[in-house]
This record gives structure tokens, sequence and C-alpha cells, in this order.
């Protein structure tokens, strides 16, 4: 089968549906593809580029005749009907917000599979187009919004003065929340962000920023998105936002509703208390924004000197990165539609991600898909248990306490007269350290058991110096108890070490 790769037709769009590497790899897949000509120019990526990739460069209509076509962008009417039925398109077709254009596709007898329908489950995540786009989008808004502030993000102290550092808040803590949070956080700012999903505050602080909470009920979400806030907590959060937005100097919104207007969270009588010289990336302004002085595409500067920035296109202004990425997600979808490597796609709908990201198949509107739950959230449902009916406990005579408590005594006085004069001490210095270790290690925090346990387990090679010791005294008994001594404090000493270096790997790039 052939592939596809034609030129964006968007006024401005600047990415492309697959680099000269990407392309290739779709080739190694079985596939024979073909990309427009000039279709990477704006990422950076030259027709010379995929002919060396060993890829096929043609015309639009090469491209358009293809039993499947790759875009970035849904496909136009015009396009639409450039492609043969039967034919296979892949893009980022936004099904919730356009049932024209499902109906259209499946009028034309298409199979048409949405790149932004992927869902969150943990199989999918290498597909996840929605994730990666929005990584480079959150990094460029703290990168525009440097701009146009035109001062420093981090503090200084110098002879001429102390500069403070900006104050930059983060309203969503989704993917691009995050990034704009690391991005903020790098350059010396001072972050603060919120998110009506409480789940995600931990990540929040992991990443240097302060949560903002508010005194309302929230719940944890069931599918990785945020829900629509209640009335209730509207009215909870906006005082917050307001405080919040007034003392800072960048505010940055991401509030995004799957299927529905961006939710108006920044007033404009908010915007007209803010500083002067103030700015505010509303990246939710393609689905209506969530600030009010938000004019889609646009730089706004108001009366009182605050800049709002609109800007739909934040991902195509980093266009080689983002095409990359996006790349990299088609090519990890063909794969799991090409099992066989065979360069024949299979959809198979009994496959949740595949069935998830199909809006049509061969004319068929299939249109919402079933629902998926992608979170260990509570379903919901309510589920009777039984209860059991445990026997009553039996009572423990107290003499037969004081009886085993005596006779532990007794067994513990004999064996320390027939034993050796250093045995009491030894025996003294090694409870202490099994009651002083357990209140220790019991007291640290869960997330630090793996590295205390890498490091620390280093502490058996004082053990294995001393089964050595050990091991040469002519007692059979003390031999195989030093050998037992050694073989199992060697695989602790080995084992911390290892899990150590596994660790440390992830944090070394490349």
């Amino acid at each position: 089968m052939r592939i596809g790769i034609p030129r964006e037709s968007r006024p401005g769009e600047t990415l492309v549906a697959a680099t000269a590497k990407t392309a290739a790899q779709l080739a190694a897949l079985g596939y024979d593809v073909v990309v427009e000509a000039g279709a990477g120019a704006a990422a950076d990526q030259p027709d010379a580029a995929y002919e060396e990739a060993g890829v096929h460069v043609g015309s639009s209509a090469d491209v358009w005749a293809s039993d499947v076509v790759v875009k970035v962008n849904a496909p136009t009417d015009d396009e639409i009907g450039l492609l043969r039925r039967g034919a296979t398109v892949v893009a980022l077709l936004a099904p919730a917000r356009s049932p024209e254009l499902v109906e259209r596709l499946g009028a034309a007898g298409v199979t048409a599979l949405a790149m932004d329908a992927v869902p969150r489950i943990s199989r999918a995540q290498s597909m996840d187009v929605l994730s990666s786009m929005a990584n480079v989008a959150g990094y460029r808004a703290v990168i525009e919004a440097a701009h146009e502030f035109g001062r420093l993000f981090t503090g200084q102290v110098t002879a001429a003065g102390k500069v403070p550092p900006a104050r930059v808040f983060v309203v969503g803590a989704g993917v691009a929340g995050l990034a704009a949070i690391g991005a903020a956080g790098s350059l010396g700012a001072i972050v603060r962000a919120f998110d009506v999903r409480p789940e995600v505050a931990e990540q929040v602080e992991s990443m240097g920023a302060q949560f903002v909470t508010v005194d309302m009920e929230q719940e944890v979400s069931t599918d990785g998105y945020a829900k629509e806030m209640t009335a209730e907590q509207e009215a909870a959060t906006a005082a917050m936002y307001d405080e919040e937005a007034r003392a800072a100097d960048i505010v940055i919104t991401t509030a995004l509703i799957p299927g529905r207007p961006a939710p108006l969270l920044v007033t404009a009588e908010t915007v007209a208390a803010m500083q002067p010289g103030s700015v505010v990336v509303d990246m939710a302004a393609a689905n209506g924004g969530n600030v009010a002085a938000t004019v889609t595409d646009q730089r706004v500067v108001t009366d009182n000197g605050v800049t709002v920035l609109g800007y739909t296109d934040l991902a195509g202004r980093l266009a080689a990165q983002t095409s990359q990425l996006y790349g990299t997600n088609i090519v990890n979808l063909l794969k799991l539609l090409t099992p066989e490597k065979d360069g024949q796609l299979t959809l198979d709908m009994d496959d949740v991600i595949l069935r998830g990201i199909s809006v049509s198949r061969d004319g068929e509107v299939m249109w919402p898909p079933p629902p998926v739950q992608v979170s260990a959230a509570p379903t919901g449902e309510e589920t009777t248990v039984m209860p059991i009916e445990k026997a009553p406990p039996k009572e423990v005579d107290p003499r037969r306490r004081l009886y085993a408590a005596g006779l532990a005594a007794v067994l513990f006085l004999a064996l320390a007269t027939a034993a050796p004069a250093s045995f009491l001490p030894s025996l003294t210095v090694f409870v202490l350290a099994v009651v002083i270790g357990f209140y220790v290690i019991g007291n640290v925090h869960h997330a630090l058991h793996t590295p205390l346990m890498s490091v620390t387990n280093a502490i058996s090679g004082i053990i294995v110096v001393g089964a050595i010791l050990q091991a040469p005294v002519d007692n059979l008994a003390v031999q195989l108890l030093a050998g037992v001594a050694i073989l199992l404090a060697s695989i602790n000493v080995f084992g911390g070490f290892m899990v150590t270096r596994r660790m440390l790997n992830m944090f070394q790039k490349g």
C-alpha cells in the first residue's frame, strides 16, 4: 500500500505529517511512501532530505491517489473530494467539534482516523499527538511570554540593586501546563499553578511550583481530562483566579473541556486590575479562550497595558521539533496498524485504541466510540459487599503468657551462662540495631524507599566481612551460617548497586 504525505493547505501552517526520518520508518514497515514536493520546507525538511532517506517526492496528484493519506490538519472539502473511495485518511480531525466533517468523511466512503482522539491509556502514550504538541506549546508559551514581558525571569542581587523574580501563574496542570511550569521554573520564576483535578498537585510540586488550593470539593478525574466545574466550584475559584492573576506578572491558561468551548476563567475586570506590563498567554484560544480579552490568533494590548496573546500556532512555531514528534506518533500508530510489517493496513475494531480513533470506516460513521476507563479513580458504581461473620476471638489465658515469658527468660539465662563473654554485648547491639532500624525505616516516606534501599544495602558489606572472618572457624555449623550470610549479604550489596545504576540511567539523556 502507498502512504501519501501532502503539503498542508491551511494558511500559515508550518508542520508536516512526516519528516525524512519518520517517512523512512514508514517505508521500513513495507509501505511505499510518497511526499508532496515542498511539504516539509517550513519544518526544515527539504525535498532532498526525503530523497536521501529513500522516500519518493511526487506531485499532489500522486499523494492524494494513495491508499493512505496522512495529514496534520483535517482535510478540506476539496481535499476530501480528492480521496479515492476506500482510502484511509489520518489527521487531527476534532470529531467531537466537527460533526459536519464526520458526515462528509462518511459520505465519501473513506476510513478516517483521528489522531486527536487517541484514548489516554498507557499503551497509547506513544501515539498521543495532543500530549506531544501540548508539551511543545507549553514550552513555547513561556518563551512568547518572556519576549513580551521584556524583563528578567530570575531574581538577581546586583550592585545597582535587587531584581525580584517574575511571578508566573499557570491555570491547568495537564501536559501543556506542566511544560509551562517546567520552562518558567527553569528560567528562575516563582511559579504557582492550579488545576481542578486534585491528583495533579504532587506533579506540580515535584516540578518546583506551588499548587494553589481552593476550599471546595474536587473530584478525581476518570478520563485524564478536567471536568466542567459546577456553579459552586466556579464561585469558589473565581476569587482565587482574580487574586492570583492580579499578583502575577505572567498568566498562562490551558484549561480545556473535551468537546466543549473553553471555560472563561479570567474576567475582563481581572485583566483590568492586572499590573501594566503583565502578559497573559491563552492556550485555549482555539476553543474560545479562558480569558475575556483573548482574540484568536491575535496579540491584544489592553488599555491598562496588559498584553494578551491568543496564538493557536504555538507548537507550529517550533515546526521542526513538533513535526518530528507528530511523525513519530504516526509511525507508532502505523506499527499498530501493520502488525506483520508487510505494508498492509489492518484496522482491528477490537483494539481499544483503533476503535477510539475511528471516525468512519468504509463510509460507515463510527463516531463516537464507546467510553474507555483510563484512570484508577472510582467509577461511581456502588458495589455491595456482604459482611463476613467472624468467629469471636478466643480468650487467651493470661497465665499462659506469663508462663511463656518465664520460660523464655530461663532459656535466655541458660544461653547467656553457656555462651562466651562477648555474647551479651553483641546481642545487646543486635537488639538495639533492630529496634532503631525498625523505627527509622518505618518513618521514611514511601517515595524514598527505593533510593534508601539502593544506598543502604551497601551496609551489608559489613556482614560479608564478618562472615568471611567466621568462615575459617573449625565448626561446621558456624561455617554453614557464615556461607549463608556471605551469599545473602552479597546479593544485597550487588542488588543495591544495580538498582542505583538503573535509577541513574533514568536521568541520563540519550
